[in-house]
C-alpha cells in the first residue's frame, strides 16, 4: 500500500466525511461513496457536506459519488463506515468489487442484531463466498474520535487493529497524519467490542445526566461500564489491556462526557422522559448504541455473563422501564467485592 493508491470510503455520514478528509491529506485518490444520490449531488455541489458536517470545506482530491462500482474498483484500501445494521447488505455488495489485496477497514461501532457478529466477523462470513478470500486482509479503527473534531483537524489519537501487525503498520502510514495520530494493534475483537459497548454506557451515562444527577454518578458509570465491557470482551478472547487504552477507556470517557456524543444525548433525552421513539424520529444520524443493546444483551444472556447497567439500560429502552426505578435498582444490588 502506498499514498498513491486510490482509497475508497464506504458511507458520506459525518464520520465517514471525516475519514476521507483525514485521507485526503496525504493520499491523492480518495473515493467517498453515499447510497443517496441527491446527497452526493449535493456534496459536489457545495464542496462540503451540509447535512452532517456543515462548514467545513472538504478536499479537491475527494471524489463523491453514489456508484458503488466506481469507488471500490482498483481500491487498495476499503474503509466501512456504514451503520451496523445496513453493513451486511451494503458489503454484499461491496465484496465482489474488491481488489485481490485489497485491505477493508472497518471505521463502525455496533454489533449485528441477527447473528451478535461484530463487523469484522460479518464481514469474514461474506468473504468466504469468495474465491480468492484469503487475499482480502481485514482492519478495524477505534477509538476517542468525534468526527467533527476529526475533520476540523483537532488532534486525535485512534487505534488500528489488524490481526496482522504489518497490515496494521501499514494502515498507520495512511490514515496518520500530523493531527491524527495512529497506533497499531493485533487485538481486533478487544477494540471492536470496546467500541460497541461505550456506546451503551454513554446511554446510561446521559440517562443519569437527564435525570439530573451528579458527577459522581457518572464517574461511577464510567468506572463499572468498563469493568462490564472488559469481562464481556475478555470472554470473547480479547486482551485485557486493550480496554485500558484508546479504544478502551479513551473512547469510553469521550462518549459518556462530550456534548457531541449522540448516544450520550439519547440518553439525556430518555432521562428527562421523552419517548424512545420520538427521540430516534427526530435525529438526523444513528446512534448505534440503541441497536447494539440489544444485541449485546442476547450476547451476554448467551455467555451467561453479568452486566447490570447493560440489562437496566436494555430494560429502559426495550420493556419501556421508567429511568429513576433502572438506577435505583442498579444500586440496591447486592453489595460485592470490587
Amino acid at each position: 500500500m502506498t499514498l498513491s493508491d486510490k482509497i475508497a470510503v464506504i458511507g458520506a455520514g459525518s464520520w465517514g466525511t471525516a475519514i476521507a478528509q483525514v485521507l485526503s491529506l496525504k493520499n491523492s485518490s480518495v473515493f467517498l461513496w453515499g447510497h443517496r444520490k441527491r446527497h452526493i449531488e449535493e456534496l459536489i455541489r457545495a464542496g462540503c457536506n451540509t447535512r452532517y458536517l456543515p462548514g467545513i470545506p472538504l478536499r479537491k482530491n475527494i471524489h463523491f459519488t453514489a456508484n458503488l462500482e466506481e469507488a471500490v474498483m482498483q481500491a487498495k484500501v476499503v474503509c466501512m463506515v456504514v451503520p451496523s445494521h445496513s453493513m451486511r447488505e451494503i458489503f454484499v455488495q461491496v465484496c465482489p468489487l474488491l481488489e485481490k489485496n485489497a485491505v477493508v477497514v472497518s471505521a463502525i461501532k455496533g454489533i449485528e442484531n441477527t447473528s451478535l457478529k461484530t463487523m469484522t466477523q460479518v464481514m469474514e462470513e461474506i468473504l468466504q463466498c469468495r474465491d480468492n478470500t484469503n487475499t482480502i486482509r481485514l482492519a478495524v479503527l477505534s477509538g476517542p474520535s468525534f468526527a467533527k473534531e476529526v475533520a476540523l483537524e483537532i488532534p486525535t489519537a485512534v487505534t488500528i487493529g489488524s490481526r496482522d501487525l504489518a497490515c496494521a503498520k501499514d494502515l498507520q502510514k495512511i490514515f496518520g497524519t500530523e493531527r491524527f495520530r495512529v497506533y497499531a494493534s493485533t487485538d481486533v475483537i478487544g477494540l471492536e467490542i470496546s467500541a460497541a459497548l461505550k456506546n451503551i454506557v454513554a446511554l446510561a451515562a446521559g440517562i443519569c445526566d437527564g435525570l439530573g444527577y451528579g458527577l459522581n454518578t457518572r464517574a461511577a458509570l464510567i468506572t463499572r461500564g468498563l469493568a462490564e465491557i472488559t469481562r464481556l470482551g475478555v470472554s470473547l478472547g480479547a486482551e485485557p489491556a486493550t480496554f485500558s487504552g484508546l479504544s478502551g477507556i479513551g473512547d469510553l470517557v469521550l462518549t459518556c462526557t462530550g456534548d457531541l456524543s449522540r448516544n450520550r444525548t439519547v440518553g439525556i433525552l430518555l432521562g428527562k422522559g421523552k419517548k424512545l421513539a420520538q427521540i430516534l424520529e427526530e435525529m438526523q444520524t444513528v446512534a448505534e448504541g440503541v441497536r447494539t443493546t440489544k444485541s449485546v444483551y442476547d450476547l451476554a444472556q448467551s455467555l451467561s455473563i453479568e452486566m447490570p447497567i447493560l440489562e437496566q439500560v436494555y430494560n429502559i429502552i426495550y420493556e419501556n422501564k421508567d429511568c429513576s426505578l433502572a438506577v435505583g435498582d442498579l444500586l440496591a444490588r447486592e453489595l460485592k467485592v470490587e
